[in-house]
């Protein structure tokens, strides 16, 4: 018997993700632009804020009240880890080949599988196992084809850092923005993203802003609306499906950096490249393939018998 199609209600997720990952890409390219130009702090805050104007009057119209108690607390939770996380990673941009650091920062989505695991109680089933295995794999693959050519300087070593850091905030993200799916709408979601972010950064503004110039605003401002759609879609993707699902179609980001980085900065797609690649994908594809039902008392599958949707 051939197996049935996929369910669309079921893809869509998946789909979702995809496109909020691309999204993210796109944002990472225009934000090592920028950050080259006027450093990585002043590019950072910027594009939070600007994320925030973009989408705080999509909530107010709302009329809603307030977030407290639990919500409030995850927004604010979330607002801090993100600052830091974005700093960390764009710094790193600015030392790494955008392609290579997409690639290098893979290991958030292996460490946030287990992390559904011990946090939220999400079975890990053997699927999600293999598809993230395929996707380290792969990005193994590419690093060890690129970083293999390269020369393992003062700049790489701050960069591999940076990324080690943000890669750690990244993967307990995923959980955050889990826990806040199920008590959220993606609009309030995105506005105290941003909106709480940038307020964490301004803190610094003393020590380390720089005055930009009015040719990296545009790009900045192009980050700000990238980082608002990729926030939206992935909020709405993990409202709907399971963490360990959807975290393996994170490395499709490496294709949409390896297609961003020829057309910004002009980086070779290199035969590792094609066959890393090829790894990501096939992951993504396994993870997508029907799962089994799901029993009646798992959280993820039920979300008003959810501890955290409270």
């Amino acid at each position: 018997m051939s197996a049935a199609p996929p369910d669309p209600k079921r893809l869509a997720p998946f789909a979702a993700a995809f496109a909020g990952v691309g999204f993210l890409a796109l944002m990472d390219a225009f934000m090592k632009g920028s950050a080259l130009v006027t450093g990585a702090y002043t590019a950072t805050m910027l594009r939070s804020f600007i994320g925030a104007a973009l989408i705080a009057p999509f909530w107010l119209a709302r009329g809603p009240s307030w977030p407290r108690g639990t919500l409030l607390k995850l927004h604010l939770e979330r607002g801090i880890i993100s600052a830091f996380m974005a700093l960390s990673f764009f710094y790193a941009l600015t030392k790494l080949p955008l392609a290579e650091a997409i690639a290098l920062s893979f290991i958030a989505p292996l460490l946030a599988l287990y992390f559904a695991h011990l946090l939220l109680g999400e079975k890990i089933r053997r699927e999600a196992i293999a598809a993230s295995l395929l996707g380290l794999a792969g990005t193994l693959v590419i690093v060890g084809g690129r970083i293999g050519e390269g020369e393992f300087d003062a700049d790489a070593a701050y960069g591999l850092a940076a990324l080690a850091f943000s890669a750690v905030l990244y993967a307990y993200g995923f959980i955050v923005i889990r826990r806040q799916s199920q008590l959220a709408g993606p609009v309030e979601i995105a506005t105290f993203h941003s909106g709480i972010g940038g307020l964490v950064l301004l803190v610094f503004a003393p020590f380390a802003w720089e005055t930009p110039g009015l040719e990296v605003m545009g790009g900045i401002a192009a980050a700000g609306v990238l980082t608002v759609a990729g926030s939206m879609a992935i909020a709405w993707a993990y409202a709907r499906e399971e963490a360990q699902a959807l975290v393996p179609i994170e490395y499709s980001g490496f294709l949409w950096a390896s297609l961003f980085g020829w057309l910004f900065f002009r980086e070779a797609v290199t035969l590792p490249t094609l066959a890393g690649a090829g790894l990501i994908v096939a992951g993504c594809w396994l993870v997508t393939r029907r799962a089994p039902p799901s029993a009646p008392n798992d959280p993820a599958a039920n979300p008003s018998t959810d501890p955290t949707n409270v």
